[in-house]
């Protein structure tokens, strides 16, 4: 995968994945959905579209259930798995009536058919609604129990032959340790696949990090609280590390 064209003056990549954890979009509430926050990352994901950038977007679903969760809980792996792929296609709608108040044209997506409420995946008609400017927002995961949202975001990235996945987080890029208990905690610029496997940086899954790696595919982590900073990073801007 290549940047876009030096000729483009505006950003630095044409069509984008942007990732985003189901606990991003409850606040300070400790579970579900908070409004005001899904409005404020909805925002976020405006400015890059007015900027003429194609956003695809994953959200997981830990907010309202985790499948791994319940799986130790003693629930069946499967059928924790399903649910919190449920839980993903709530998240995918709430973004969308988000995106949606703001003028921001969206399709959701989903692996699991549910046609009442959301389109199936078709490769085809969701390279076609980048094409037409909308926000396709992937849901319900791979549709395979045992894959995380983050493998689901790569793959779909690889699928709509995205440029970059952003990785939106707490923390403004990939550190060697936790920033939030080590003060001393350092700050990578540029980090390969190779390194985050091998030191266990937690950027996204094993998987995740390996179907990126094969494909060249570079994954933007960033501050998803840094207002702007989507938007900034694509300007050539601001602070993040990228593992390429």
């Amino acid at each position: 995968m290549t940047e876009a064209s030096s000729s483009d003056k505006t950003t630095r990549y044409k069509r984008v994945m942007l990732k985003i954890s189901g606990e991003a979009l409850m606040g300070d509430q400790g579970y579900g959905l908070h409004p005001p926050t899904v409005e404020r990352v909805a925002r976020e994901v405006k400015k890059v579209h007015d900027l003429g950038v194609e956003v695809c977007m994953v959200i997981g679903g830990g907010n309202v259930f985790r499948g791994l969760q319940g799986s130790a809980q003693g629930m069946e792996r499967t059928t924790a798995d399903y649910m919190g792929m449920l839980a993903t296609v709530m998240n995918a709608l709430a973004m969308q009536a988000a995106l949606e108040a703001l003028g921001v044209y969206t399709r959701v997506i989903s692996a699991i058919p549910m046609d009442q409420i959301c389109e199936p995946y078709i490769r085809r008609r969701a390279v076609r609604h980048l094409e037409k400017q909308r926000v396709c927002i992937f849901a319900a995961g791979t549709g395979n129990p045992y894959f995380t949202t983050d493998t689901a975001a790569t793959l779909r990235a690889n699928e709509m032959q995205c440029q970059a996945i952003f990785k939106g987080t707490k923390v403004d890029g990939v550190y060697d340790s936790d920033p939030e208990t080590n003060p001393d905690a350092v700050r990578y610029d540029r980090v390969s696949y190779d390194e985050v496997l091998q030191k266990n940086l937690k950027v996204m899954d094993a998987s995740a990090i390996a179907l990126a790696r094969d494909n060249r595919l570079p994954i933007i982590v960033f501050s998803l609280d840094e207002p702007g900073g989507f938007e900034g990073i694509l300007r050539g801007e601001g602070t993040y590390t990228i593992v390429e």
